[in-house]
């Protein structure tokens, strides 16, 4: 019988830079101390929240990593007891992302380089080897080797993730949030053979076409039903789900509608944001995973995201399930 999750793709380095506001073209913006070089990506980021939400929990890394000192890093990030790293192919220089954040948004930037990560295909899998009962991949437009056109599929992403479930996997992708127009490119083929899509509002916008924020900023809650739908239509067979800071929100496999509001966070709180979207992935994969309803595996999703707001790096924030779930009772909803 299947068990677990496989999370497969990005395994990078974060260089988080501190800064205090962006700079316009020709400007220049101060980096600050507390300069820091941890883990991230999917992979790693994901492997590691769902690590400490359930020691217990059986989960498998796969992807490519490079053979340097920052794969090192990112190897021994991963050691976990519960994390089999059996699929985990070592090649060539790491991929590593400058991440710019901004103290004064909360937000932040990335300039990334893919390294070993640009060149994990489907040729690196052998699928008897995988005995979890999720593959969630990502990011879908961060794997160059994936994203490359298909004759029968579309993409290389949709042809692994098609094998994938031909095999007994369920399947979930992530996308990563770039300013370019490949998402109607790259996105729909993979969606055919998505089980569960969780991705943010910038990235269902541009996925969908349907607009989700206006020029003011505001999250136009009012299309959010019409953006799950339009995923489903695309593919998706199980949940549909869309992150924000606003909250959660999602199509169950009923179709059904689920909004559940984010926490009420104190502005002293936060202390950065990168890792935030993973985090919250990573509490609706578990939910999945442990045949949660799909309102519970959001607020699995959102406690999961605001513990990893705690802290500046990636993964640090994050605790057990039940010390996650304590942050609603603690904080209460936003109005």
């Amino acid at each position: 019988m299947r068990k677990g999750i496989c999370v497969a793709g990005n395994m990078i380095v974060d260089i988080v830079y501190p800064i205090t506001g962006w700079p316009q073209p020709g400007e220049l913006v101060h980096i600050h101390d507390g300069i820091t070089h941890t883990t991230g990506g999917s992979v790693c980021n994901c492997i590691v929240d769902l690590a400490k939400l359930d020691p217990e929990l059986p989960l498998y890394a796969m992807g490519k990593n490079g053979t340097d000192a920052e794969g090192d890093l990112i190897m021994a990030a991963i050691d976990y007891p519960n994390v089999d790293v059996s699929n985990v192919i070592r090649d060539g220089a790491s991929a590593f992302t400058a991440v710019m954040s901004d103290q004064i948004s909360k937000q932040r930037t990335f300039f990334t380089y893919l390294g070993a990560n640009g060149k994990f295909d489907e040729s690196d899998i052998i699928w008897d080897n995988v005995p979890a009962n999720i593959l969630h991949i990502a990011y879908i437009m961060l794997l160059n080797a994936l994203d490359q056109p298909d004759d029968e599929f579309g993409t290389k992403m949709a042809r692994l993730l098609c094998h994938a479930q031909e095999h007994g996997l369920k399947t979930s992708i992530d996308i990563v949030s770039e300013a370019s127009d490949r998402y109607k490119t790259l996105v729909p083929p993979a969606l055919k053979y998505t089980d569960y899509c969780i991705i943010n509002e910038y990235e269902a916008q541009q996925s969908t076409g349907i607009m989700l924020r206006d020029s003011n900023d505001r999250l136009m809650t009012e299309n959010v039903p019409e953006a799950l739908s339009a995923l489903k239509r695309m593919g998706v067979s199980t949940w549909a789900v869309i992150h924000a800071p606003e909250g959660g929100y999602g199509l169950d496999e009923h179709n059904n509608y689920i909004v559940r509001a984010s926490l009420a966070l104190p502005e002293d709180y936060i202390k950065g944001s990168v890792g935030a979207g993973d985090a919250f992935c990573s509490g609706v994969l578990y939910g999945a995973e442990t045949g949660m309803a799909l309102p519970e595996a959001i607020d699995l999703g959102i406690c999961s995201a605001a513990a990893s707001l705690s802290m500046p790096g990636s993964t640090e924030g994050m605790r057990s399930k039940d010390e996650v779930m304590q942050l609603l009772e603690r904080f209460g909803r936003r109005g």
